[in-house]
């Protein structure tokens, strides 16, 4: 309840200070190549099962093998192996062989089940480090520290045999590199490792026992230092190294050991191994440059190289572990075992590695419209020429063809590039993929560039934007859809102004054959209404917003008067001079709600203000204004309460005017 104040000289002014009215009013895609991480500590020897399609990995601080599929992923673990290092796989693939130093040891494993299946003990002292097979016997090597030598048994045999001490002219100071060769059988080679300079020796070992056959320090005078790794050629010819220098994989032939030739890679060798039809994989430590380079046999340019990528924190790439190169007997891969700075191993899946290189390349404009055609080029580039006719096929993938479609193919020119025209039927992200799928000579390759595509613009409308409505109405809104391609789906959204009404899905459906969609509104506040379109393959998402405006709802009454009559042509209500009126108010309520109180007095032809301001309503939507004092008898006042955006404390509502109640004064 208010009190204010009616005095004679100012007719209805109030006792409070003046308020102000104020009125209302937004390349070039991966190769097959692939990788995985491997959970090793460290790394000792690789050989790979093409029986059974598996590779064996030796991490000989772990004390384990680690058996992975093609892809690299491990399928299985064989353990209790401590200081597990080198490995040897039978001709028939079905046993590998490995040495356990630190068991003093020689295990057979089953390759197609992955489990120990007999071990042999080598001794005290004579824990074994390399593994070869060769004149029908297993042959490992041992020793450390001045006391390098060779032993070996028959692993076929119930009573294998097993003899020490083979190398009797005590060639190695510690335990050395063996291979051989199926194009030498019963021949041995050796190599200390890490030693400067390289040493290595040749061994007969036809009859079961090792004779020495050829012997070279530093052999061909290029030898170098730091035997990482050997291998004996296929045709049991030659036997080539890798060693920390010189800069190249070099070849020494196993009758004398003399020069033979060289594989010229890079810094630091540290890997070798050699195909079936003796292709040849060398590999360095290169944190700057190729890490795997691929050889024809006896040529010096390399075929194929590999340059690892950073997986961790240094500057360069990953390196290439010691001995981690393994063919694939059918030369289909080349399996690399890398590391990274942080000792994290991955086993890299090199695909086609006997074929020449190819690079492919796909350009397309980062943006283009739909349904109207534009030209992807790109280029295939290799070592090794292509013949006349070489093509590229293009694939196109979109939200209407989400698994790709192929488009055809594009000539390749003499010079390497291709061009292809398009006409894109969908927008949104289009990829388009080139792929070469190689032939006998080079790899196949795959590249795809990914255009933004625009679609066509849709037509939406809702219709009652900027209307004015009565509290409480239910207003049907009507949104129309033009053309789109297959989505007919509207959704008409409701948001009332203020932050305690959420915005609220009032309807969602297929537009009818007119491309109408209706919904009817209850209305009590001002409310963004909106209707929304999410687009399909062809045709853009769209959103109208439209704001439709809502009165509050006003009731006001006087009370005090002994009577009414037909005035001046309005119903007014006479006050004794004595009685006080008092002008009550109900209006729809928001919290902190005001309304503005506004009397005004007929004087010299026109009605004239005398006060307004605005009051509270309680937390009913309801106020009382009693005034007081003594008003004089005959002029005609009228006074009315009214709801001002936002003048009265809030916006959720347009502004609404009550209606004017009459009154007068009498004796």
């Amino acid at each position: 309840m208010h009190r204010r104040t009616l005095t004679t000289a100012t007719a209805l002014a109030v006792l409070f200070s003046s308020v102000t009215l104020v009125a209302a009013g937004a390349g070039s895609a991966a190769a097959a190549d692939s990788s995985k991480i491997l959970p090793l500590k460290s790394s000792g020897d690789m050989v790979v099962d093409g029986v059974h399609h598996r590779v064996f990995i030796s991490d000989p601080t772990a004390g384990q093998v680690v058996v992975t599929d093609y892809a690299g992923t491990v399928i299985a673990t064989v353990g209790s192996l401590p200081g597990v290092h080198g490995l040897e796989l039978s001709p028939d693939s079905g046993t590998l062989y490995a040495a356990v130093h630190d068991a003093t040891a020689l295990v057979a494993i089953d390759t197609a089940t992955a489990t120990e299946t007999r071990r042999w003990s080598t001794g005290q002292g004579a824990g074994p480090a390399y593994v070869a097979l060769t004149g029908g016997r297993l042959w490992f090597s041992y020793g450390a520290s001045g006391d390098g030598n060779i032993g070996s048994l028959d692993p076929d045999a119930t009573d294998p045999g097993l003899t020490l001490g083979q190398d009797t002219g005590r060639t190695f100071y510690e335990a050395p590199i063996l291979d051989a060769s199926p194009g030498a059988p019963g021949t041995l080679a050796a190599g200390s490792p890490g030693q400067s300079p390289v040493e290595l020796a040749v061994y007969d070992v036809s009859s079961g026992t090792a004779s020495r056959t050829a012997y070279a320090r530093d052999p061909g005078n290029t030898g170098g230092g730091n035997l990482q790794d050997l291998a004996v050629t296929p045709d049991g010819k030659d036997v080539v190294t890798a060693s920390g220098a010189p800069y190249y994989q070099p070849v020494y032939r196993l009758t004398d050991l003399s020069a033979d030739g060289k594989y010229v890679t890079n810094t630091y060798p540290n890997a070798v191994d050699i195909a079936p039809n003796g292709d040849v994989a060398a590999g360095t430590f290169s944190w700057y440059d190729p890490d795997v380079h691929v050889f024809k046999p006896g040529t010096s340019i390399p075929l194929r190289q590999y340059d690892f990528p950073n997986t961790g924190n240094s500057s360069g790439g990953d390196t290439l572990a010691p001995a981690g190169l393994a063919w694939a007997p059918d030369e289909s891969r080349l399996f690399a075992l890398s590391e990274n700075d942080n000792n994290v191993y991955s086993l890299r899946i090199l695909e086609a590695p006997t074929k020449a290189g190819t690079t492919l390349t796909v350009n397309a404009p980062a943006t283009a419209t739909r349904a109207k055609p534009f030209t992807l080029t790109g280029t295939l580039s290799s070592s090794a020429a292509f013949p006349a006719g070489t093509k590229v096929s293009v694939t196109r993938t979109d939200d209407e063809s989400p698994s790709g479609k192929p488009l055809g193919t594009a000539a390749v020119a003499a010079d390497g590039s291709y061009s292809f025209t398009d006409t894109p039927p969908a927008g949104g992200k289009v990829t388009y993929t080139a792929t070469y799928a190689g032939d006998d000579a080079h790899a196949g390759a795959t590249a795809a560039h990914a255009v933004s595509v625009a679609k066509t613009a849709t037509a939406l409308t809702l219709n009652n934007n900027g209307k004015v409505y009565g509290y409480g109405s239910d207003v049907s809104f009507t949104a129309h859809l033009g053309t789109t391609y297959k989505n007919r789906t509207v959704e008409i959204w409701a948001d009332p102004y203020g932050s305690d009404k959420p915005n609220t899905l009032v309807k969602k459906g297929t537009v009818d054959s007119s491309g109408n969609l209706s919904a009817t509104v209850h209305l009590t506040r001002d409310t963004k209404v909106s209707a929304k379109f999410t687009g399909d393959t062809r045709y853009a998402a769209k959103t109208v917003t439209n704001s439709a405006y809502t009165k509050v709802k006003i009731s006001t009454s006087l009370s005090g008067w002994y009577k009414t009559a037909t005035a001046w042509n309005q119903k007014y209500h006479y006050f004794r001079q004595s009685k006080d009126p008092v002008h009550n108010t109900t209006m729809s309520m928001y919290p902190g709600r005001k309304y503005q109180f506004q009397v005004q007095r007929y004087a010299d032809g026109a009605w004239r203000t005398t006060d307004s301001e605005y009051l509270a309503l309680d937390r009913y939507g309801k106020d009382a204004v009693t005034m007081t004092g003594t008003p004089p008898i005959g002029p005609r006042f009228r006074i009315r309460a009214s709801y001002i955006d936002p003048a009265s404390g809030d916006n959720v509502n347009t502004t609404t005017y009550g209606a004017w109640k009459y009154f007068v004064f009498t004796r």
